[in-house]
């Protein structure tokens, strides 16, 4: 048993050199000389009179401390991993094994995480990123897939310390979702999730089927990034058409009960927005523009196109051959990734958050393509 602990520390001595140069990549000198710069501004008299620019730098800062955070903790737990494979080669004692092996395994998943961000450099790589669910056809049991997906997304966001904020709910009739977007704030959010971009596929035996049959269901997540700066799109007032209405189903608190939602529409393309989850018509209107902004600079990136005149809106086909990736939970539990062949059999860890090895062998494809 020891020589595994033997074995660990030539494994540990073989990642060091990674993790020394994802310091220099992360560029970590300049953003704690940054943190500085922005921790002196905060601290001078009058900061919080202009809220708008304090909360960018608190903003700003607490995204950066977050950086320095997570690498210091990859260094720490490569101090604590070597401390226990000395420690125990020198006492014979082996009752750290188990311990050792799965905090290296975590080790290893979260050096090559964070590898990856480093190679995150396009436009939007670095923003928030704005996810909408969409079920397919099949009535309820998509509906519930989209929710079960939209579960899924948040349990990523906690997992990694990200924020995530209702832009829009509809509730599916029986159970489940007709739709749902929502914006997940925290560094590089969309450059991580663009690769979820596409239809999921669930194969189950269906709680909403007497009979037990197994069924397929299909959803579609949209990922666009968060567009801060209003001139980066800019949204003119003749391109849009509004409509104001009831908010509808059951929502319980998600949605009120006024005539304050807003349906947007963008003319040139066709793509419609909606949003219904705050009380104010004002507030609802802001998301609504924040998710168009976002859908046409998603768009632009995917199509490499300059002007958004000459954008058309892209709408995805929710059923068979169209899936990046599956869910089967009936009869084995596996998730596969049509694109990058990764896969996981533990289905439950997947729809728990557990998704940064698709997300990393898909930025990993892309790296090397």
């Amino acid at each position: 048993m020891l020589v595994e602990f033997q074995d660990y520390k030539v494994k540990l001595n073989g990642i060091k050199p990674t993790l020394d140069s994802l310091g220099g990549a992360l560029k970590l000198d300049e953003v704690r000389a940054e943190i500085s710069r922005l921790e002196e501004e905060s601290a001078q008299d009058g900061f919080w009179n202009d809220l708008e620019r304090s909360q960018k730098v608190q903003k700003r800062m607490k995204q950066l401390q977050q950086k320095v955070s997570r690498y210091e903790k990859l260094c720490s737990k490569w101090d604590d991993l070597m401390a226990i494979c000395e420690m125990a080669l020198e006492e014979d004692d082996d009752s750290m094994l188990d311990e050792l092996k799965s905090d290296y395994a975590k080790l290893e998943s979260d050096l090559e995480s964070m590898r990856l961000s480093t190679l995150l450099s396009g436009e939007y790589d670095a923003n928030n990123a704005i996810l909408t669910l969409h079920p397919g056809a099949g009535g309820t049991e998509a509906q519930d897939w989209a929710q079960m997906l939209y579960r899924m997304y948040t349990r990523w966001a906690e997992r990694h310390g990200y924020t995530y904020t209702l832009l829009d709910w509809l509730d599916g009739e029986e159970a489940g979702i007709k739709s749902a977007t929502i914006k997940i704030e925290g560094e590089n959010a969309y450059g991580f999730l663009k690769s979820e971009h596409g239809v999921h596929r669930l194969v189950r035996i269906s709680p909403f089927d007497a009979s037990g049959r197994r069924q397929t269901s299909f959803a579609a997540v949209e990922v666009m990034p968060e567009i801060t700066d209003t001139g980066e799109i800019e949204l003119r007032d003749e391109d849009i058409k509004m409509d104001v209405f009831r908010s509808s189903g059951a929502g319980g608190q998600k949605v009120n009960k006024t005539s304050s939602a807003v349906r947007l529409t963008h003319l040139p393309t066709g793509i419609v927005v909606s949003s219904q989850v705050e009380r104010s018509h004002f507030q609802n209107l802001e998301n609504c523009k924040e998710m168009l902004r976002a859908k046409l600079a998603e768009i632009k990136e995917r199509e490499h196109l300059e002007k958004i005149s000459d954008i058309k809106g892209v709408q995805m086909k929710i059923d068979f051959g169209s899936a990046i990736r599956s869910y089967v939970f009936m009869p084995y539990t596996l998730a596969k990734d049509a694109r990058t062949g990764y896969e996981n059999g533990n289905i439950n860890a997947v729809m728990d958050g557990d998704i940064d090895g698709f997300i990393n062998a898909y930025l990993a494809m892309k790296a090397e393509a």
